[in-house]
């Protein structure tokens, strides 16, 4: 029998960590996810993993926005993803997974699942 991970709130790093307009990565419960804080103080979680380049890199990428929908574009092959919804603006029918994410007593937390 295994044992099954619990799902709930995973501390990542202090708010006051997040530079606005940068990522950080983040292993959840054995997930790459990349944790970004926007200009406005929104916090976002997404998968750090770029489908076109396989590799684990969204953390580090630029982070914008198009049409005034915040966006991450990959460092590898460039495709903006929106942040709230992990869509590929450039190509929609890919998405990466989002995570629910939170800011609690100024510690930031993503939901395992």
């Amino acid at each position: 029998m295994t044992a099954q991970l619990q799902r709930h709130w995973r501390v990542v790093c202090r708010y006051d960590d997040l530079v606005p307009e940068r990522g950080v990565a983040a292993l959840i419960d054995g997930v790459a996810v990349a944790v970004f804080r926007t200009h406005d103080g929104a916090v976002h979680a997404l998968s750090n993993m770029d489908p076109f380049s396989g590799a684990s890199v969204l953390s580090r990428g630029i982070v914008g926005d198009r049409e005034g929908r915040p966006t991450v574009a990959s460092p590898i092959y460039k495709q903006a993803f929106e942040l709230a919804t992990g869509v590929c603006l450039d190509d929609p029918g890919v998405v990466v997974a989002t995570y629910p994410v939170r800011v609690v007593n100024g510690v930031v937390e993503v939901w395992s699942s």
